[in-house]
């Protein structure tokens, strides 16, 4: 008695992931390490001065952590409500930040008591910057103002009151102390000149505008809000450059990598995309565990830390030079193929005495119904859930053995509603799959012949079936589509090919006539 031979899968090739510079630069980072803070972590600043430490707001506390640390070198809590933006001066020695208490409270690194207190905004201050003389503050507020601050007299240099709605982000110049940038949930970007009483230009983002950045040469503008992130050229008065939309959902915050050659977008739909700053294309993509607030990014792109609504602060380090060596050695201290095939190929001597050992066959599940006849539950094996949508090539697989063996027909037959929406429903998704349209289309047939009859008795099942014909009308239109460009695509070939004379023997005059033709009209030889 033949042994049962399993179900043969087919084998299909797999798209592998196109392997970049990006990719080997974008994923050669550790395993993240995630602290708990104590609410939604809104900012994160990394210090511009050595050793680069970073300022992590969260609710009613500003916690400043080292590079390496898991637990806060310093923390800034004298905060009445929650405590936004807080951010380092250039030389890294004081910080600023707003509260929804209205006060700004200017901090030193070393203290802990605030050095200074400006008093004048009356609602939320979300917006803290350092002008780049180091001695004036930019803040922006929920009160629709944004006001310039001089440290030394702790006084109120100027106020601007344009935008219509709440000031949600802003920057200030880092080659001129005058220039500073809002943004404003009126959709619009304005450009202030302290030296004057008023803005100087203005950009509609369109959207409600969370984040804005300044390239370093300070020509070009990015801005994020709602999906988009959109690019503004400073230099012609504000024109809009690219709108980018890679998001699902409103970008909350924006990054610039070390060498200004990758721009980072962070969002609420838990990803942040990498874009390459020469054409605006996504070069890759992280994947978080829960919606993204804040994004920071260290010098020489050391680290990436990131702060989500669920309080957690999730930090990946790079790996360094030795460890990606080490982990490249044991990739290559793997075993050889030729372990794997060692003594395969032994033929054993004529002396030799060889002990066979059974070696036991194990079946899957569709196979074992299959070796006991069971069509009907084999095929409902192969439409488990995992398997229909992890390995749909098992389920194919299966439905061209019962082909082959020409029980298909009974297996498809005698299914209840639950059964057959559950069959429909797989040929929806798998039909038109080059892959498996040769088995799944003279299934589909078969089974519209078999249930024909019980057409509009359960409302589950026509709903399939429309959307089958639906699938399958689209389907036809794209390939009739596709003939019609083929079409075009074969003329221009045609035409574009040079044009070829043909040489024929036996005519070598102009007319096509060859010389001494009877029929040819002309003069004929008089005799002689």
């Amino acid at each position: 008695m033949a042994s049962f031979k399993p179900t043969k899968i087919q084998v299909y090739p797999k798209l592998g992931e196109k392997v970049t510079q990006d990719t080997l630069y974008w994923k050669n980072y550790k395993a993240p390490v995630q602290i708990k803070e104590f609410g939604a972590v809104t900012n994160i600043d990394f210090s511009p001065v050595a050793p680069h430490n970073y300022a992590v707001t969260a609710f009613t506390r500003i916690h400043i952590y080292g590079p390496f640390s898991q637990e806060p070198v310093k923390s800034f809590t004298r905060f009445k409500d929650t405590a936004y933006c807080g951010r380092f001066r250039s030389d890294g020695q004081l910080l600023v930040a707003g509260c929804e208490d209205s006060v700004v409270r200017l901090f030193d690194v070393s203290g802990k008591v605030a050095l200074r207190m400006f008093k004048g905004h009356t609602k939320a201050v979300r917006v803290t910057d350092f002008t780049s003389d180091r001695y004036h503050i930019l803040t922006g507020s929920d009160d629709y103002t944004c006001r310039l601050w001089d440290i030394p007299n702790s006084t109120e240099l100027t106020s601007y009151q344009e935008h219509t709605d709440y000031i949600r982000c802003g920057i200030t110049s880092k080659l001129n102390r005058d220039l500073f940038i809002t943004g404003s949930y009126d959709h619009t970007l304005k450009l202030f000149d302290a030296r004057v009483n008023k803005s100087v230009m203005t950009m509609d983002h369109g959207q409600p505008v969370e984040s804005l950045l300044l390239y370093p040469s300070e020509g070009l503008l990015v801005s994020a809000g709602g999906r988009y992130v959109k690019v503004w050229d400073l230099l012609k008065g504000g024109q809009p450059l690219v709108s980018l939309k890679n998001h699902h959902k409103t970008v909350t915050c924006l990054c610039l990598s070390s060498n200004g050659q990758r721009l980072l977008s962070a969002s609420l739909d838990r990803h942040v995309k990498v874009y390459n700053t020469t054409n605006y294309k996504v070069v890759h993509n992280f994947d978080y565990a829960a919606s993204i607030l804040s994004l920071g990014l260290a010098p020489d792109d050391e680290s990436i830390v990131v702060g989500m609504t669920n309080g957690i602060l999730s930090i990946k380090h790079r790996k360094s030079s030795e460890e990606t060596k080490e982990i490249s050695g044991q990739q290559k201290r793997r075993p050889a193929y030729r372990v794997f095939v060692k003594g395969k190929n032994y033929v054993p001597k004529q002396d030799d005495y060889l002990v066979s050992k059974p070696v036991k066959q194990h079946l899957a599940k569709y196979d074992k119904q299959l070796k006991r006849f069971n069509v009907s539950k084999a095929l409902d094996t192969a439409l488990e859930t995992w398997t229909r949508f992890r390995k749909p090539e098992i389920t194919v697989a299966v439905i061209k053995e019962l082909d082959r063996r020409g029980t298909l027909k009974n297996a498809l037959a005698g299914r209840d509603e639950r059964g057959l929406s559950q069959l429909l429903n797989f040929l929806v998704g798998n039909l038109v799959d080059p892959r498996f349209a040769p088995v799944l289309v003279p299934a589909t047939e078969m089974i519209l012949d078999i249930y024909q009859s019980v057409i509009g008795q359960s409302p589950v099942v026509d709903v399939q079936l429309q959307r089958l014909q639906d699938l399958l009308e689209r389907e036809i239109g794209y390939q009739q589509d596709l003939l019609e460009v083929l079409g075009m695509l074969d003329t221009m070939f045609t035409s574009s090919l040079p044009r070829k004379e043909v040489p024929c023997s036996g005519i070598s005059r102009p007319n096509g006539l060859a010389q001494g033709d009877a029929s040819a009209p002309g003069p004929q030889p008089q005799a002689t």
